[in-house]
């Protein structure tokens, strides 16, 4: 197995909860500098910084950025400022999509409110969308590693139908369509892109969704493991995805749910 290379830093957008969190915590145990761009109000953050106290005790960098990370103000910033803190050599090896920020309304006009054109737009340009404007953000300010991976986490919701997930179910079909099409026209800059279709998981966004108790039931009896997916369940399967041993994957969908969707 390959050495990870000093001074190697993992960008997580929307690291603050959630799959984001527990892959930056993955990534920083195995020796990776952290950098969470997230969105949280003061009354929340509370928790989070016990976690990146944590990250730094283990002798790890890790800045944090309380930023809408869909304005293109806030991104530029960032990235200027990372370009500027980084030291000489050191680059941007893993980009980790987790933005959890979607509407999840009944799409029949009976029931208000109802899905619109606005709602499909934010949720498009939040859970699909951004993962582009950053990477071609971090191509530009020249912050991608030699070596890159970028994922992104789809959701069973890709193909199955559920009710009110309409407007995040097709920004999961257009993010996985953004991953190959990554995957195709960054491969000469050394760039690898994949999606990680996690299972049912007990997080703060699951809990938002209607019926999400009953989702999490029948999860759990379609499993042949007889659990739920747990956040560290996936972030194991980043980390995997950013070793040297897995350049030869790119553009696909890996399933990180223990056979939950076999059946």
């Amino acid at each position: 197995m390959g050495k990870l290379k000093k001074g190697t830093w993992a960008l997580i957008l929307g690291g603050s909860q959630g799959l984001g969190l527990a892959s930056a915590k993955k990534l920083a145990r195995e020796g990776y500098h952290i950098c969470i761009v997230h969105r949280d109000r003061r009354a929340d953050l509370e928790g989070f910084e016990a976690e990146v106290k944590e990250m730094r005790a283990w002798g790890n960098q890790c800045l944090t950025f309380n930023k809408d990370i869909l304005k293109d103000k806030n991104r530029n910033q960032i990235l200027q400022e990372l370009g500027t803190r980084l030291p000489e050599g050191q680059k941007i090896k893993v980009l980790v999509h987790s933005v959890a920020k979607g509407s999840l309304k009944p799409m029949r006009p009976l029931e208000a409110p109802s899905l619109g054109p606005a709602d499909f737009q934010i949720t498009l340009e939040a859970m699909a969308l951004s993962l582009y404007d950053w990477a071609k953000a971090l191509l530009e300010h020249q912050l991608f590693d030699a070596d890159a991976r970028i994922m992104a986490f789809t959701s069973e919701g890709n193909t199955r139908v559920l009710p009110h997930y309409g407007a995040v179910s097709v920004a999961k079909v257009a993010l996985e369509a953004l991953v190959r099409q990554m995957a195709l026209e960054f491969a000469p800059l050394g760039i690898k892109a994949n999606c990680i279709q996690a299972g049912v998981t007990p997080t703060r966004s699951l809990s938002l969704i209607p019926g999400s108790e009953a989702l999490k039931a029948n999860a759990l009896a379609r499993n042949p493991n007889n659990r739920l997916t747990t956040p560290e369940d996936v972030a194991n399967v980043v980390y995997l995805l950013s070793l040297p041993e897995a350049q030869w994957i790119t553009g696909t969908v890996i399933k990180a749910d223990g056979g939950e969707s076999l059946h």
